[in-house]
């Protein structure tokens, strides 16, 4: 592999967005993080990418990964998933997010499904880190449109379609993720989300610990974190999205936006919309 471009610019311990123009459902993403661990945090999209130096050490799906320098990384939609560096020396990696509605038209398939996150293919990793950094400096949305349908392209021999509903019955504790996800925005107690599996409170949530690796308050935290990403991409003032979200207030939202995407709300809304800036 012939390794990162040399014109790929990242700035130490930030990370960096741009939303693409002309295409809806589709952003760009590439950091160089030194000592930063992400909280536990989901996307409502694919997240499709490459390590490009060092390696990251992440919980997925309940289980720990590791992505060396050069591999591939393939998340589906909406899975809980953590990030840290191995070394003190950090990793660089870059990610596009692309919308379940984005990918469909994209590929003209529904039910796009990755089975395992990190794969090892040095000839697909040369590929997607040449249309990755051409997606950063184009600005014609013909253009980019193209490009991102090469990615997606280059790595449907990764994907699976699963256009039948799993046959086993959900897990009860995964009934009471589903409940937190559509109900993140009001006030749900330890007593409402037990109730709902029937155990006393401190034995639901040890199972839950258990089961997903993060506690319910880190699960309402990445739904309501992700809903304020979405209000600040829609250019809603950073003042106004703490309380929309149902956070506290603007440091808190800061505090908690920093955490699970490595930059701040303000910085994020700069990067995304250029008249922000």
């Amino acid at each position: 592999m012939s390794g990162v471009p040399a014109n790929v610019h990242y700035e130490k311990n930030r990370a960096q967005f741009r939303l693409l123009p002309g295409l809806e459902g589709v952003e760009l993403y590439r950091a160089h993080l030194l000592h930063h661990a992400f909280e536990p945090h989901s996307h409502d999209a694919f997240g499709l990418g490459i390590i490009d130096a060092g390696a990251e050490r992440f919980r997925y799906r309940v289980a720990l990964h590791l992505a060396p320098r050069h591999s591939l990384v393939m998340m589906n939609p909406d899975e809980l998933h953590t990030g840290e560096a191995v070394t003190e020396e950090g990793w660089r990696y870059r990610m596009i997010y692309i919308a379940p509605p984005a990918l469909c038209a994209l590929s003209g398939e529904i039910g796009w499904c990755f089975g395992n996150v990190v794969r090892q293919d040095p000839v697909r990793a040369a590929a997607l880190s040449r249309l990755l950094e051409a997606l950063w400096q184009s600005q014609e949305a013909l253009c980019i449109a193209g490009l991102v349908l090469e990615i997606t392209d280059l790595l449907r021999p990764h994907a699976y379609l699963a256009r039948l509903p799993r046959a086993e019955a959900p897990h009860r504790l995964d009934i009471v993720r589903n409940y937190i996800v559509a109900y993140y925005a009001r006030a749900i107690t330890l007593e409402e989300m037990a109730g709902l599996v029937f155990l006393s409170p401190y034995h639901f949530l040890r199972q839950f610990k258990a089961r997903f690796h993060a506690t319910p308050h880190q699960v309402l935290m990445s739904c309501l974190l992700s809903q304020a990403k979405r209000m600040l991409a829609r250019g809603m003032p950073a003042a106004d999205v703490a309380a929309a979200a149902g956070l506290t207030d603007q440091a808190h939202l800061t505090r908690a936006f920093a955490l699970r995407y490595g930059t701040t709300p303000v910085r994020y809304q700069k990067q995304v919309i250029p008249a922000a800036r």
